[in-house]
């Protein structure tokens, strides 16, 4: 059974992520310990982000999941209306790639591979940072079931299966952390249902002995995002110190922290998630009127999407 505080940590943990990681988004390596030299770091706004504030990740996440609840599991064509709405509704931040993909024009299940077709580049991490909901809604599911509701999911905007499959991982590696186990210890066996075209390069790079100066590509690419993330969970300790570490890797920092952050806060718990950071987050939803979420409504979804059957 999923742990509800390992289920909220998962969801909360990365909002947190993101709203921290913002402000530090395209700087280079070291600006989060430079700001911060004590380590603790606060949600402190900056770079167009007011205190707290999570970006384009956590709405769609949150998108995501009231889809899951509203319509009792997965209803792709009406996660990508959500999407779209929310697209139309001109979001503070959006990726250049979900953008043509929601605005295109394109039905849900051709716009994606269309735009795979003409751009020639569909392997961004913007499938992955907003996974936590989902990965939460369909941990009771198993292995194959959860890892497959990564790929559907990531195939609405993502056209490169390089995408599909790094969001099965990050599901399944949520899932097992969920469950009390340990995530990195789960990789071999999440591996083996990676699609034979793309195993071997997953697994060299969620190798154990990976780190983010391997990386052949900006993180804000699926493969070094989701290894940033599994590094920056193995070589810390703490909640905490994890996104610290995420953070501190500039480039596309709100999406590593929030992929981070869905890590540790599966592994950790919200409750070590600080209340310094859950106090300020908020979570404005374009396209849903007025709507502004706080930490307690995430813990709300959270709970809902662990419980449902």
């Amino acid at each position: 059974m999923t742990c509800p505080d390992r289920a909220t940590g998962a969801v909360l943990g990365s909002a947190v992520g993101d709203a921290l990681g913002a402000p530090f988004e395209f700087g280079p390596p070291g600006m989060f310990r430079s700001r911060f030299p004590d380590g603790t770091g606060e949600l402190y706004g900056g770079g167009g982000w007011d205190p707290g504030e999570a970006t384009d990740d956590t709405q769609m996440a949150v998108l995501v999941g009231e889809s899951l609840l509203d319509r009792d599991g997965l209803d792709l064509p009406d996660v990508f209306d959500r999407f779209r709405r929310w697209a139309a509704a001109d979001p503070k931040d959006i990726g250049l790639l979900t953008e043509r993909v929601l605005l295109g024009g394109e039905p849900w299940d051709r716009a994606a591979a269309l735009d795979l077709h003409v751009e020639g580049r569909g392997a961004g991490n913007g499938c992955l940072m907003r996974a936590s909901t989902s990965a939460v809604r369909f941990a009771a599911r198993g292995r194959t079931a959860t890892m497959e509701a990564g790929r559907r999911l990531a195939a609405l905007t993502h056209g490169d299966r390089a995408a599909w499959e790094g969001t099965a991982l990050l599901h399944e590696l949520v899932r097992v952390a969920l469950l009390g186990g340990e995530p990195q210890a789960a990789i071999p066996e999440a591996l083996a249902e990676v699609a034979p075209g793309h195993r071997e390069r997953w697994a060299t790079v969620l190798a154990p002995g990976w780190c983010p100066e391997d990386a052949t590509e900006f993180n804000g690419a699926v493969w070094p995002c989701l290894d940033s993330a599994v590094w920056a969970l193995r070589t810390t300790t703490g909640f905490e110190d994890a996104l610290a570490a995420a953070v501190d890797l500039g480039g596309d920092t709100d999406t590593v922290a929030a992929v981070t952050g869905m890590l540790a806060g599966a592994v950790h718990g919200a409750a070590a998630i600080p209340d310094r950071w859950t106090a300020p987050l908020r979570v404005p939803l374009p396209g849903s009127g007025d709507r502004v979420l706080r930490a307690a409504d995430l813990r709300t979804l959270a709970l809902a999407l662990a419980a449902a059957p």
